[in-house]
Formats: C-alpha cells, sequence, structure tokens
C-alpha cells in the first residue's frame, strides 16, 4: 500500500473524529445506530479514537428485526461488553405484536421496511436527538445525497431537498422539539477505504464477511442463506457453498457472494477486482429504482 494512501486514510479517519467529536458538542442525547455490519463497526472504532482514553460517551442503538444472523447479534453482545458501553433495542416483532406494523407475506417477504416505524419509535421513546450511522456515499445512489448532518422533520422524515449547506466544515444540527438528525461521519470513505482501514487497524469484524462454508439458496442473482425464516419454492434447492457477505441485513435478503476470501488480505484483493456495488445483493435494494430513496424519506437509516 502506498505512502499516500496511508495519508488518505489518516485524513477520513481525522474528518470523522471531527464530525463525532461535533456532534458531541452540538446534541443533548446522541447515540450510534449499530447494525453489526462493518461500517457501523467502523464508526464505533472511530468513536473510541475520538474519545480516548474516555469511553465512547453514548450509547449504542440497535432495531433488532428478529430475523438476524446469530453471529451478529452475540459479535454485538460482546463488544457491548467489552467497550462497557449501552445497549438499546428496538424490536421489530414487538412493533408487530403491538400491531404498530403489519408483517409481510408471501416468499419475498422481508422484515427490512418495517424497521423504520421501530427505528423512530425508539427515537422517540428515548429522546434521541442524533442517531450516529454507517452510511457511505459510494453505496447507492440515494445516499449521495446525504450531507453529514442529516436533518429529520417531526416525522422523522428526510426531505432531499430541505437540507442544509455545509461549508468548510460547519455544521449546524439546530432543529426544533420533535425533530432529530442523522449524521454520517464516513460519507466521504468508499467501500476500499473501510476495508483498508479495519486491515491497518486490525479491527475485529463478525466472521460472516469471511469466506465460509454455508447452506444457501440461489435467488435473485445471490446466494441466500437457509434458514427457517426463508420460504422455498418448489424448484429451490438447498446448496452447500463457500461463500461471504459483503454487507449484513436481515437474513432473508442479503445475499452472499462464492468466494476464497478468508483474510483480510484477501477481502481487500477482491474487493479491489469487483464491479458490482456491495448492496447489489441485498434483494431489498432490488424492489424499485428508488427502493432506498423511498424508505429514507419515510425515516430509514
Amino acid at each position: 500500500m502506498s505512502k499516500y494512501y496511508l495519508n488518505y486514510l489518516d485524513e477520513l479517519e481525522s474528518e470523522a473524529i471531527y464530525v463525532l467529536r461535533e456532534v458531541w458538542a452540538q446534541f443533548e442525547n446522541p447515540v450510534i445506530l449499530f447494525s453489526g455490519g462493518k461500517d457501523s463497526i467502523l464508526v464505533t472504532y472511530l468513536a473510541q479514537r475520538a474519545f480516548y482514553p474516555s469511553k465512547i460517551p453514548f450509547p449504542l442503538m440497535h432495531v433488532d428485526t428478529g430475523h438476524n444472523f446469530p453471529e451478529t447479534i452475540k459479535f454485538r453482545d460482546d463488544l457491548v461488553k467489552s467497550l462497557g458501553l449501552g445497549l438499546l433495542v428496538g424490536s421489530v416483532q414487538n412493533s408487530i405484536d403491538e400491531g404498530r406494523v403489519a408483517e409481510e407475506k408471501g416468499k419475498h417477504a422481508t422484515r427490512n421496511a418495517l424497521q423504520i416505524t421501530t427505528l423512530l419509535d425508539a427515537i422517540e421513546n428515548h429522546k434521541v436527538d442524533c442517531a450516529i450511522g454507517g452510511g457511505r456515499r459510494d453505496e447507492e445512489k440515494a445516499r449521495a445525497k446525504e450531507r453529514f448532518f442529516s436533518h429529520r422533520d417531526e416525522f422523522g422524515q428526510w426531505d432531499p431537498k430541505n437540507q442544509r449547506p455545509e461549508l468548510w466544515n460547519i455544521f449546524n444540527g439546530r432543529h426544533f422539539e420533535g425533530e432529530h438528525f442523522r449524521v454520517f461521519p464516513i460519507s466521504n470513505w468508499t467501500e476500499m477505504d473501510v476495508w483498508n482501514y479495519i486491515k491497518r487497524e486490525k479491527i475485529e469484524i463478525p466472521s460472516l464477511y469471511y469466506a465460509h462454508t454455508r447452506k444457501v439458496v440461489w435467488r435473485s442473482n445471490s446466494w441466500i442463506p437457509y434458514s427457517e425464516f426463508l420460504i422455498l419454492e418448489e424448484k429451490e434447492e438447498i446448496l452447500t457453498k463457500k461463500i461471504r457477505f459483503r454487507t449484513l441485513g436481515d437474513i432473508t435478503i442479503t445475499g452472499g457472494i462464492e468466494s476464497d476470501a478468508d483474510t483480510l488480505e484477501k477481502i481487500v484483493d477482491e474487493v479491489a477486482s469487483m464491479r458490482n456495488t456491495e448492496r447489489g445483493n441485498r434483494s431489498d435494494d432490488k424492489r424499485s429504482e428508488t427502493a432506498m430513496e423511498d424508505r429514507k424519506r419515510l425515516g430509514y437509516f
């Protein structure tokens, strides 16, 4: 890796740390939205760097769909314990049981969209005024419209045409009662930047990101993990493949890729040769051309 690239990673790190410190300076009750994926893990690591030697001064918040990878939940709980952090959990199952949302039916049913109501309820119940996320502008075209400080109205909704200018790294977090912000410290990072930084810093990540043998079903041009939540069609066959995941989400919609990348070095080399985005294996993003933006407007991450 070139010296220039190492310096570039240092610049991205400094920018993210600056944003995280601005959050602590401007908001009363921020949280880190934690999914157990590499980006939210990176944000948590950067928060450690930002406030060292003190602990991270705000808790993690996780929206539990009930359809998670078991490995993700274990990683979350181990991390919270090791860092001595608070953990706030919003349960999609509770939202369903309380009649706040209705569960989708059928083969392609997912709880992904149901997370919106659960997240907004958790933000309101815990009086959160800033939710820090791991979104990056290179992930998906809707995310490219985000600012570092992304305003949400009193209904938790996002209007891409009504965002505040960010000139010379000056961020405006002022808001009325009931409104809140989503903040994205790693907006300017790419997938390659994330992996190179994880490799450089030796950051621990879930085993799901490494190539491993797993039972899967070929669906929507991806290897979907077989689980108790997956409804199989008559012609679908359960196979055993060596795969890994580039992005993590609900187990019913997160597609894997065939891979032999079982080390960070191999993952970096593999990602460098990829020509499709990491969310290309997420079936929830394939529902329509504007699937992500539609969810974001309603209050999605």
